[in-house]
């Protein structure tokens, strides 16, 4: 007698389709997902480089610029120096290349909103795209008033402060150096606002208890500003009075959320 093939084992031939075939099934969407987030990462890069070639030919007036603040505060005949010798080309290629990513920020984050969007419910599609706005508009504030309101003040404070025989005369590196750092940490301070509205509107804290921790958020806005600006009392409190006015800010729109009633406490 032949015995009877179990059908419970594979036949000679195909032994292994149909366990690959699950298997394949789940590789398959990450593998497309890659290739999606491959993608949109070439557009941004492509979006910032087309920007930056199109700002280069600008880029030492776009330093100029940079540097009025300062320029407009040293005595007459003074000028900004370079101590480095590719320092002229590379101060001003460099603060051209951070200008791009500023400017492609909004295509940077529509890019990775259309991306993860498909896993988003309705709701929080309704949500995030007021927040990736509110993001960008205040980054682009807080930069704006480093330049505007802090710059003025500090350097003011700095070139009258130092001894009358000194002559100001700044490098064109370090400077770029000094007010992209402060550009930055201005530009994340005032993303405060956005920080505090998730955490409320997530539930992973509540408006009390935000309201109570106000002293240590006072300390910590200090500390921040000490460590992220030159070590000056002014520099610091130009960035830590801001930053606890957001997070008042923050606290406000939770009370307006936390007010909204719900669709079935209206049906209730």
């Amino acid at each position: 007698m032949s015995a009877t093939p179990d059908p419970q084992e594979p036949t000679q031939g195909q032994p292994q389709d149909n366990q690959n075939s699950g298997h394949d099934t789940r590789q398959a969407p990450l593998i497309e997902h890659l290739i999606e987030l491959r993608s949109r990462l070439v557009r941004a890069v492509v979006v910032i480089l087309a920007i930056f070639l199109s700002l280069y030919a600008f880029s030492n007036d776009i330093y100029t610029f940079v540097a009025q603040p300062l320029m407009a505060l040293l005595p007459e005949g003074s000028q900004m120096i370079a101590t480095e010798v590719a320092s002229p080309f590379l101060a001003p290629f460099k603060l051209t290349l951070v200008v791009a990513v500023f400017i492609a920020v909004p295509f940077v984050l529509h890019q990775a909103w259309a991306f993860i969007a498909p896993g988003l419910y309705d709701n929080e599609k309704r949500l995030a795209v007021p927040l990736l706005a509110s993001s960008v508009a205040l980054f682009y504030g807080g930069a704006a008033f480093a330049y505007y309101v802090v710059f003025p003040l500090l350097f003011e404070f700095f070139t009258q402060t130092g001894p009358a025989d000194v002559a100001v005369m700044t490098d064109i590196n370090q400077y770029l150096n000094f007010v992209l750092k402060l550009f930055f940490a201005f530009g994340i301070a005032f993303e405060i606002p956005i920080a505090t509205f998730l955490m409320i509107f997530s539930g992973a804290t509540t408006v009390e208890s935000l309201s109570k921790k106000r002293p240590y958020v006072v300390l910590g806005c200090f500390v921040v500003g000490m460590l992220m600006t030159p070590p000056d009392v002014i520099s610091q409190s130009l960035l830590a009075v801001p930053m606890y006015l957001l997070y008042e800010v923050g606290i406000l729109f939770g009370r307006l959320v936390k007010r909204t009633p719900r669709p079935a406490d209206d049906d209730a």
